[in-house]
C-alpha cells in the first residue's frame, strides 16, 4: 500500500502548493496564472526594481523552492512534477514574469534536466532583451571523482546569500559572482537509512538493509556511494564530518543539519549533539536547523552542509527573510548549565523489628514474585503483558530489604512512606507511581493519627484522584476499595472475601474505563480478570494467611 497522503495524483503538486500559499506566514506569495501545466509561485510584493533571484526543481523538496520565495530570498520558484525538472515553458514565463531592467539571477541544482531547461529558458529569455546569469550549485561531496556534482541542501544557502545581494541593490554580474562565490564555498554529504515513499508506490523499498545506512545518496533517492554498517548517531556524524573537514579545510563555517524529511525531531537533536561533540566542533560559528530545508518527501536521512564564511556570508545568512521555510542561524557554543541543589527527597528512617509485620510483608512479597508469570498472562491478553513483572519487580525490591533487615517494620506510617518512595523508583510505568501515591498518601495520614483502614482509604481517594480511575473501571480499584472497606470495619478474612470478589467481578466487566485495558475491545476483555486486581486479591488472601 501507498504510505503517502494525497487526493488526486494529477494535481498533487498543485494542491500542495496551494497549501504553502495558504500557510505562508507574512502573506506575501502569489501563484502565477498562466497555465495548470507552469506553476510559478512568486513575491507579490515584487516590484521588478532589484535583481530577480529564480530558482526551482522537482517538487518533493520542501520547503524548496516555494518555502524561500520572499523578501530578501527568492523572487519567483518553478515548480516542477515530482522529482521531475520544470519544462523550458514554465521556467522562461517565470523569468518573464519578474525580470526587469536589471536583469535575473538564475539558481539551479545540478542535474542534467534542470541544467538544461534552466538553461534554454535563460536563452530564450535573452531574445526578449532580459538580461539572464545563471550558477549551477553543486555541492555534494558523496563520489570526489564525479565532475557533476549534485547539487543538494547547500542550494538553500546559496538562495539565502543571493537574495541578500539583490535585495541591497546590487547589479547582476554582482549578485552572481557573490552566488558563484557561495558555491564554491560550500560542500554537502547526507546519509539516510530509508528511502522515499512515492504516492501512488505499493513498493515496498528494501533496498537499505536494516542497521545500515546509505552515505551520499540522491535526494531523490537514488542508490548512496557505498554503505555504512551501522545506526549509531556518532559513528555516523564522524563519518559524514571526516570528508567533509577534508574538503573544506580550516576556517569559521555555517554549519545546515538539514532533515531529509523523514527523521524525528528527538533524532534530529541527538544528531546535532553529536556534531557539537565532533570533530567539526573547533570550526563552527553558527547552526543552520536542525530542519527540513531540502527535504527528500519523507526519506529517513540527513545532511550536513559547510559553509566557509567570510564578513559578506555572515551578514547575508543573518539579515532578516520573510519567507516559510528559512532557519535563523544559532550562534554555536557549549552547553550552558546552572548550578543547582538537589532535592533528594528521601524518607528517612530507623530500621526495626516486629514479627508480625515482617510476616506480612514476607507473605505479600513472596506472593507477588511467585504471580509474575500468571498476572503477566493475564496482561497480555487486556494490556501490554508486564503487570506480573512490574508487581514483581517491586516486591523483590521490599523482600530483599526485608532481608536484610532495612525496614521500619515496628513504625507502620514510616514503613508505608518508605515502601511508597521504593515502588516509585523501582517499579517504573504508571503502576509504581500510583502505588507510591497510594502508600505515601497512607503513611502521611498515620502519621497525622488516622486509624490504618482510614489511612488506606485516603491512599486510595489519592490514587483515585491523580490515576483517574474509580470504581466499575476495571482496574486493582475494583478489588482495593471493597477490600478496604470491609477492612474499615475490623474483618481481614471479610476484606479478602470483598477483594476477592472484586477480581472476580473484573472479568463481567464489558468496558475498562481506565488503563491499558481501555484502547481493548469488549470481546478481548470478556472472562479475563484485570491482573492489578487478581494481585490485590491475593495479597489480602496472604495477609491471612500471615494471621493465622
Amino acid at each position: 500500500m501507498s504510505r503517502f497522503f494525497f487526493n488526486d495524483r494529477k494535481q498533487l503538486v498543485n494542491d500542495a502548493i496551494e497549501g504553502i500559499l495558504l500557510s505562508a506566514p507574512h502573506a506575501n506569495l502569489v501563484k502565477l496564472d498562466i497555465d495548470p501545466a507552469i506553476r510559478v509561485v512568486a513575491r507579490g510584493d515584487w516590484d521588478k526594481s532589484r535583481v530577480a533571484v529564480i530558482s526551482g526543481g522537482g517538487s518533493g523538496h520542501e520547503p524548496a523552492h516555494a518555502g524561500f520565495v520572499g523578501k530578501g530570498m527568492l523572487t519567483a520558484a518553478v515548480c516542477g512534477d515530482l522529482f521531475a525538472s520544470p519544462s523550458v515553458d514554465a521556467v522562461l514565463n517565470a523569468i518573464v514574469a519578474v525580470t526587469g531592467d536589471r536583469g535575473c539571477l538564475l539558481i539551479v541544482k545540478n542535474y542534467t534536466g534542470d541544467r538544461l531547461n534552466f538553461g534554454l529558458a535563460a536563452e530564450k529569455a535573452k531574445r526578449y532583451g532580459l538580461k539572464v546569469e545563471m550558477v549551477i550549485v553543486a555541492d555534494d561531496i558523496a563520489l570526489p571523482d564525479n565532475k557533476q556534482p549534485r547539487g543538494i541542501a547547500g542550494t538553500a544557502l546559496v538562495h539565502k546569500i543571493a537574495g541578500y545581494a539583490a535585495e541591497h541593490g546590487k547589479s547582476l554580474s554582482e549578485v552572481r559572482d557573490i552566488a558563484q562565490q557561495a558555491c564554491d564555498n560550500l560542500w554537502s554529504l547526507g546519509v539516510a537509512m530509508q528511502t522515499c515513499n512515492l504516492p501512488g508506490s505499493d513498493d515496498e523499498e528494501g533496498r537499505i538493509k536494516q542497521g545500515h545506512v546509505e552515505l551520499g545518496l540522491g535526494i531523490h533517492g537514488e542508490p548512496g556511494a557505498s554503505v555504512v554498517d551501522t545506526q549509531n548517531s556518532k559513528a555516523i556524524i564522524d563519518t559524514l564530518v571526516t570528508p567533509l573537514k577534508a574538503q573544506a579545510g580550516e576556517g569559521r563555517f555555517a554549519v545546515l543539519i538539514n532533515n531529509l524529511g523523514g527523521v524525528s525531531a528527538l533524532e534530529m537533536a541527538l544528531l546535532t549533539k553529536e556534531l557539537a561533540h565532533s570533530a567539526l566542533k573547533e570550526n563552527i560559528a553558527y547552526l543552520i536547523g536542525p530542519a527540513p530545508l531540502v527535504s527528500a518527501l519523507d526519506m529517513k536521512g540527513f545532511s550536513l552542509t559547510l559553509l566557509k564564511l567570510n564578513d559578506l556570508f555572515e551578514k547575508a545568512l543573518h539579515e532578516e527573510v520573510e519567507t516559510l521555510g528559512w532557519q535563523k542561524p544559532v550562534a554555536f557554543a557549549p552547553l550552558r548549565t546552572v548550578p543547582q541543589t538537589a532535592i533528594h527527597d528521601r524518607v528517612e528512617y530507623i530500621p526495626s523489628d516486629n514479627p508480625q509485620v515482617k510476616e506480612s510483608v514476607s507473605r505479600v512479597t513472596k506472593t507477588l514474585i511467585q504471580l509474575e508469570n500468571r498476572l503477566n498472562a493475564l496482561d497480555a491478553k487486556v494490556g501490554d503483558g508486564d503487570t506480573g513483572s512490574t508487581f514483581a519487580q517491586g516486591a523483590r525490591d521490599i523482600a530483599q530489604r526485608l532481608e536484610e533487615n532495612a525496614l521500619p517494620l515496628d513504625d507502620v506510617p514510616e514503613l508505608l512512606l518508605l515502601v511508597g518512595e521504593r515502588l516509585a523508583t523501582v517499579m517504573g510505568g504508571s503502576s509504581g507511581v500510583l502505588m507510591s501515591i497510594f502508600f505515601t498518601a497512607a503513611g502521611q495520614k498515620l502519621h497525622e493519627g488516622q486509624p490504618l483502614p482510614e489511612a488506606l482509604l485516603s491512599g486510595l481517594a489519592q490514587m483515585k484522584q491523580y490515576g483517574g480511575a474509580d470504581l466499575g473501571d476495571r482496574t486493582l480499584i475494583d478489588a482495593l476499595q471493597p477490600a478496604l472497606e470491609a477492612l474499615q470495619k475490623g474483618d481481614l478474612q471479610a476484606a479478602a472475601e470483598a477483594a476477592q470478589q472484586g477480581a472476580e467481578a473484573t472479568a463481567k466487566m464489558a468496558k475498562a474505563g481506565a488503563g491499558r485495558s481501555s484502547y481493548v475491545n469488549k470481546e478481548n476483555l470478556d472472562g479475563v480478570m484485570d491482573p492489578g486486581a487478581v494481585a490485590v486479591a491475593e495479597v489480602f488472601k496472604a495477609m491471612v494467611e500471615a494471621k493465622r
